[in-house]
Parts: structure tokens; C-alpha cells; sequence
């Protein structure tokens, strides 16, 4: 099953909110033939558009092929949160990897916030202030005070603001939750936009980009120094440097990255504008996530639209009534909206893996690969474009710290992909319903 056309049209952006309240970005050209240069990237998301920037504006002469449109996949999709840290907290990270590895990793998160704001900016594109982190029990509640007590005493970061079950109650319009905390220093934005803004600046920079030109083969030299050749449908690129930035649609490509990163799929709606209507939800607008493992999320955008993501299937096949699949979840927040119209729904392919820290790899000597996000990519894919982009131009630090982090593989690697797929989101989806 290739999970780039299993649920989508070729060359066509989901018919989301973001697709119809998006910039106009005219389509970039087809690769044809035979191209020479000097990198190589697949993958047209915030990975592949920010590794296309740096490398262009370090003078290298890079390609970028994408199999649709730029900012196709989760990167136009997603819930648009610029959140802080890695996907796993510092005490986790400290456990793992020691107090000064995790000091590093939180530094390198901190930098891929700065980067995302500074693109943006060269974008026009507004981000909104404060993610919020909605809690179900007591021992949630703790953890989130003693995180946010942690952050501001060890790593000078005193932006978390810990909130009782009034607090978060106030913060989000809801009495779902009894606790948690609001991160001011993390943000929101309209994800598609950021990708589209960043298109034109790799464009500007002197950057390749090719539209619908889908990577099927990539053969690389034996030997470190030697050219790799990356094969599309129509065209071929030869190559010094590989970058993949596939993520969720990277299929069979490099086998080592696919044994450690799973697609997995996930939904949102969009409520009709809620005008003066309601306001009581997200009055100070934050985007907030709760601690389900299947998340819920949620924002408002600039028209007081609600965006609520949520849901688990066990397909790779979206599902006919997605609004079907999330309405629920999204009632259970809210349910003083239960007459609010749903305009949009959407799905969309994101990638994790076995701890949910994101896979850097070297699949072959002059190949670089970043995937796995496990959604909390806003941040860190766009920054892991950079990194790879300063590794090819000889400065490795900050990959190879990333890279350090153990990704383990997925239980009989690529092969049992769906079927653990099912097991897990069944399981899991159990586990939510039942508040663990």
C-alpha cells in the first residue's frame, strides 16, 4: 500500500480549512529528464523545505522533489502547535540519556522555536502565543507541576505556568479536565501557510523545487565519496548528498529508517466561525493537548473557527465520515457546541516511533534521514532540515546529537507494520476510553 495515493488525489492538497484559507503558491514543475547538483531532497514538508533553504543560502546547489504539493503531507495537515521541548519531557531524557545530553536536547529544541518564529516572520505568517496541556487525573497533574517546576529551576525556561482544575477550566471553557499547565512561550499558526512561506524562500535562495515527481528508487555509491542517483517517475537526479525527508510517506526507500518509523493516521475538524458565540472557549487563545495517547487537540484561528484534531482508526484508509470519527471527542471537550456545524474534515499521515523521539539516521554514507516526529514535529522537523543542511556542509554536531538518541525497531521492522498498527491503536484507543 502506498500511502501517498491511498487516500489522496496526486497533486492535490486535502480538502482542509488550510487548503481553502491558504496563500496562493502557483505549482512548482515536474522534474523531466536528467539533473546534476549537488543534494538531493525527498520530501517536500517543513524537513525537505527548510534543508532546501539552509542548503541554498549556504550556496549549494540542491533539488527538492516532492511527490504532490509542498506542504502536502503532515506538514500542511497538522494542528499548527509550536510546542516546547522534545516529544518526551526532560526527566525522561534525563533518565535516558544523562542531565547534560538532556540539557543539550532541550537547548536544540529551544533553537528549532526560534527558527520556526524567525521563518515565519520572513513568511508573514502570525503565530499566536501559549499551548496548554489539559490533564485527567491527579498523578498528571503532579507530573505537570513538577515538570513546570523543573523547567524554570534547571533549565532557565520559567514560561510554564501550572494550572489547578479552576485554572484550566478558565483557561479553556471546559470542566473535562481537573489540571495542568499553559506554556507561554510555545505557540500556534496556520501550519500549510508556514510551509508554503517557506517554499518561497527555498525558491528564492536558488533552490530546485519539482512538484509531482514521486521518488520511487534511490541507488547509492559502495563507497563514501561516490554519487547517488535518486529515480522518479520522469526524471532522475545524480547527486553528492541525499536528504529524506519523507516522514509518514518515506514507504520502502531506506529500509533502516522504515523499521524504526511507523505512519500512523490522524483526523481534524473545523467548526463553523463561533462569532461572539461561546466565549468562554480558549478566551486567552492558547491551542491546548490533553494527555490521552491518542491526543486531543484543539485551537481557534484568527476567524474564532474551532480546529479539533482527535480519533483513532486501525486502517491506513481514512475513513469515509471522518466528521463521524471525531465529533465525538470533540463534544466531550464541548458539548455546548453539539449544534455548531462542522465545515471541514480531514485526514492526514504523520510518523512515530517505539520511544517517540524522532529517528535521525545515516541510511547510507552520503545519505542523511530525519522522520518520526510522533506529532510534535512543528518545531523539530523544520530544524532537523537545518541540521541535516549544516551536517552536509561539515558541521555534524547537532545531528549527531539528536542521532544519539536510541530509536529502537518496531517489533519484526517494516514488515509488521500494520498489524502492530492495529494491535496498538485498539489497545491504546481502549486505554483512553477507559482514563488511563
Amino acid at each position: 500500500m502506498n500511502l501517498l495515493y491511498v487516500n489522496d488525489r496526486r497533486g492535490k492538497y486535502p480538502a482542509s480549512l488550510y487548503a481553502d484559507t491558504s496563500t496562493t503558491l502557483a505549482p512548482f514543475p515536474m522534474l523531466m529528464g536528467e539533473t546534476r547538483v549537488d543534494v538531493a531532497v525527498v520530501g517536500g514538508g517543513y524537513t525537505g523545505l527548510s534543508a532546501a533553504l539552509h542548503l541554498a543560502r549556504k550556496g549549494f546547489q540542491v533539488v527538492l522533489l516532492e511527490a504532490h504539493r509542498v506542504g502536502f503531507g503532515a506538514s500542511g495537515r497538522n494542528g499548527g502547535q509550536l510546542g516546547s521541548g522534545q516529544r518526551q519531557e526532560v526527566d525522561w531524557l534525563e533518565a535516558q540519556m544523562g542531565r547534560d545530553d538532556a540539557r543539550r536536547l532541550w537547548q536544540i529544541a529551544e533553537e528549532a522555536k526560534v527558527l520556526v518564529r524567525s521563518l515565519a516572520g520572513e513568511a508573514g505568517v502570525p503565530i499566536r502565543d501559549g499551548v496548554a496541556h489539559a490533564c485527567r487525573n491527579k498523578a498528571e497533574v503532579e507530573h505537570a507541576k513538577h515538570i513546570a517546576d523543573r523547567m524554570a529551576q534547571h533549565y532557565g525556561y520559567p514560561d510554564v505556568e501550572p494550572l489547578d482544575d479552576q485554572g484550566v477550566a478558565d483557561l479553556i471553557g471546559s470542566e473535562a479536565y481537573i489540571g495542568g499547565d499553559v506554556d507561554w512561550g510555545a505557540g500556534h499558526l496556520h501550519p500549510l501557510n508556514l510551509a508554503i512561506g517557506i517554499a518561497r524562500l527555498a525558491d528564492g535562495a536558488g533552490a530546485r523545487i519539482f512538484e509531482n515527481s514521486h521518488v520511487h528508487r534511490i541507488t547509492h555509491g559502495g563507497k563514501a565519496g561516490e554519487k547517488s542517483t535518486v529515480h522518479c517517475d520522469t526524471g532522475k537526479v545524480i547527486c553528492d548528498h541525499v536528504i529524506l525527508a519523507g516522514n509518514g510517506y518515506l514507504g520502502d526507500i531506506a529500509p533502516q529508517v522504515a523499521a524504526r518509523v511507523m505512519p500512523i493516521n490522524n483526523y481534524i475538524v473545523a467548526t463553523e466561525p463561533l462569532g461572539v458565540r461561546f466565549p468562554e472557549i480558549l478566551p486567552r487563545n492558547p491551542a491546548v493537548a490533553d494527555t490521552k495517547f491518542v491526543v486531543n487537540y484543539w485551537r481557534l484561528d484568527d476567524e474564532r473557527r474551532l480546529i479539533f484534531g482527535g480519533g483513532e482508526t486501525v486502517s491506513y484508509r481514512f475513513p469515509d465520515d471522518i466528521a463521524g470519527v471525531v465529533r465525538p471527542h470533540l463534544l466531550s471537550v464541548y458539548p455546548q457546541l453539539r449544534d455548531v456545524r462542522l465545515t471541514h474534515a480531514w485526514g492526514g499521515t504523520l510518523a512515530i516511533t517505539m520511544n517517540r523521539m524522532p529517528c535521525f539516521a545515516r541510511p547510507a554514507p552520503n545519505c542523511l534521514s530525519a522522520s518520526g516526529f510522533s506529532g510534535h514535529g512543528l518545531a523539530l522537523a523544520t530544524f532537523s532540515g537545518r541540521l541535516m543542511a549544516e551536517a552536509v556542509a561539515g558541521q555534524a554536531e547537532g545531528f549527531d546529537a539528536m542521532a544519539a538518541v536510541p530509536t529502537r525497531p518496531f517489533p519484526g521492522g517494516a514488515m509488521l507494520r500494520t498489524p502492530l498498527l492495529v494491535a496498538g491503536m485498539a489497545w491504546y484507543g481502549l486505554r483512553d476510553r477507559l482514563g488511563f
